[in-house]
Order: C-alpha cells, then sequence, then structure tokens
C-alpha cells in the first residue's frame, strides 16, 4: 500500500497549479476552434425562423431537418459530390504514387543537385496557390483544358504534391537501411526490398498525408469556381454551396446544412484514422 506523505501532495498541488495556465489556454483554444463548427451544425437543424432571430440561443428549442432535406434534394448535389469524390481521390492517389518515389530517391539515393531539389518544393510548399490562379487558367485556356475534371485533378495534385513529398521524405530516412540490405543480401531487389520491408512501415505516413491531400483538395474552390464556368456538370461541392445565394439572399439553414453534410467525409476519415495521423506527422516531421 502506497502512503502519500504530506510532502508529497504539497508537491502534487503546486504541479496542478502550474499546469492551471496551460489548462486553460488549451480548453480556450479547443472553444475558440469549435464554436463556429458548433454553430454551423446547430444552425443547421433551427428552424428558419429562429435562424436570424434577434435572440440567439447556443441550443434551440425546435428542431428540423428541412434544411437537410433541401440541401439533398437540390440540384446537382449527386452530381457534384460525385466529381469531388472522383477528383479529390484521383488528386490524392497521383500524388503518393510520385511523391513515393520521388521521396524513396532523395532519402536513399546520394545524387547531384538533391539538396537544390529539395529546397525547390520547399519553395513550392510556401508559394500561395491562390497567386497561380490566373497563369494556370491561361494555360488552361491555350490547351482547351478549360471546363474539365481532369484539369481540376491536375491542379490538385500540383497542390498536395509538395507536402506529401516532404513528409515521405522524412518518413523514409527515418527507416533505417540496414533492413533493406538484409533483404537484398537475401536475394530481394532494390525494388522487392522497398515492398516487402520499408513499404508496410510507411503506412502512418501515408494516412498522414493521403488526409492532408484530401482535405485541401476537398475543400479547394477558387481553382473549381475559376477553370470551371461554363460545364456546370462538372463543378465540385465547393462551388455548389454558392447555390443557395441568390439576389433574394441567403439561405442560411440550407447553406449551414449543405457545409455540415460537405464536412462530413473529412471528418469521418479523420476520426478514423486520427491515430495513425498524428504519429506519421511527427515522425515525418523529426526524422531524417
Amino acid at each position: 500500500m502506497t502512503v502519500t506523505t504530506p510532502v508529497a501532495r504539497r508537491g502534487a498541488v503546486r504541479k496542478a497549479v502550474r499546469r492551471l495556465p496551460l489548462h486553460a489556454a488549451a480548453a480556450l483554444a479547443v472553444v475558440v476552434c469549435l464554436l463556429p463548427v458548433y454553430w454551423m451544425v446547430v444552425t443547421a437543424f433551427k428552424p428558419s425562423q429562429d435562424i436570424q432571430s434577434y435572440d440567439p440561443r447556443l441550443i434551440p428549442e425546435t428542431w428540423t431537418l428541412d434544411h437537410f432535406r433541401h440541401a439533398v434534394q437540390a440540384e446537382g448535389f449527386a452530381l457534384f459530390w460525385r466529381n469531388s469524390i472522383l477528383v479529390t481521390l484521383s488528386a490524392v492517389l497521383l500524388a503518393l504514387l510520385v511523391a513515393l518515389g520521388a521521396a524513396y530517391a532523395v532519402a536513399r539515393m546520394r545524387w547531384r543537385g538533391r539538396r537544390q531539389f529539395m529546397l525547390a518544393v520547399f519553395l513550392a510548399q510556401m508559394a500561395p496557390w491562390e497567386s497561380l490562379i490566373i497563369p494556370v487558367y491561361i494555360i488552361s485556356r491555350d490547351t482547351g483544358m478549360l471546363d474539365r475534371l481532369p484539369t481540376l485533378t491536375l491542379v490538385y495534385f500540383m497542390i498536395t504534391l509538395p507536402f506529401t513529398l516532404v513528409v515521405l521524405r522524412g518518413f523514409i530516412a527515418g527507416i533505417p537501411p540496414e533492413l533493406e540490405e538484409a533483404a537484398q543480401v537475401d536475394g530481394c531487389t532494390r525494388v522487392g526490398a522497398f515492398r516487402r520491408v520499408a513499404f508496410p512501415l510507411l503506412a502512418p505516413g501515408l494516412m498522414a498525408t493521403s488526409l492532408f491531400g484530401f482535405i485541401t483538395a476537398w475543400n479547394e474552390f477558387p481553382y473549381a469556381n475559376f477553370l470551371i464556368i461554363k460545364q456546370q456538370d462538372s463543378r465540385t461541392l465547393p462551388v455548389w454551396l454558392a447555390s443557395f445565394q441568390s439576389t433574394f439572399g441567403t439561405d442560411w439553414g440550407a447553406t449551414m446544412a449543405a457545409a455540415t453534410l460537405f464536412a462530413l467525409p473529412a471528418l469521418i476519415i479523420f476520426a478514423v484514422l486520427q491515430r495513425h495521423v498524428t504519429s506519421g506527422l511527427a515522425s515525418g516531421g523529426v526524422k531524417g
């Protein structure tokens, strides 16, 4: 049986008191981050007459699903949902495929210009992608690629590739090369050793970069709005959200319901992969 002495109790109390500011700051950060999301979800369930009330309530007295019905039954919902899924998954898979090969080459091989290559990747990651809208638009127009989903796929691939490469490079560098060398001694080729030994260990890094790429491409609005102009059937869900605005105002209930439905896929994926995503980002960020 463990006996707690008065000195130990006083030390525990002082330690808890010193941690109070940290706990308070963490609680404040959680409230600041979650309050807008909570207000969005609650507004989606409020009756229309309560949304713009002069006496707003954090917890509605009356709940309704009418706004969700309006959003789901809105024109283009299923089509734009399919477009978003198709473009997002294609861009993420393409970025993973290209970044995996490039990250392995940077982490495992020694070649002239390797440092300059990584510097260029970091510069591309830091560049504000909104500043490239006009050049991308001109190139797409001149090559006849406007109003096409493959154009959006290539743009999202371009946006997500630098981060994916940087994280996977750090993660591959954290795997001891001796494991692959041992497999090669046993008769594996370099590709076979990577596939059988290193690749299974990359699961957390692949999940982390996949989630980042998915959220980035899923939420992207400016390129989807500027590159898809005439072919309305090729637009994505972020552009579809603007359909609840008209010259008569904004249907806030339907907009909030649509935004809630729009956020669900990323939220579900993050909840499922949270543990792997955290370890993947940590490993890719501090190793190599």
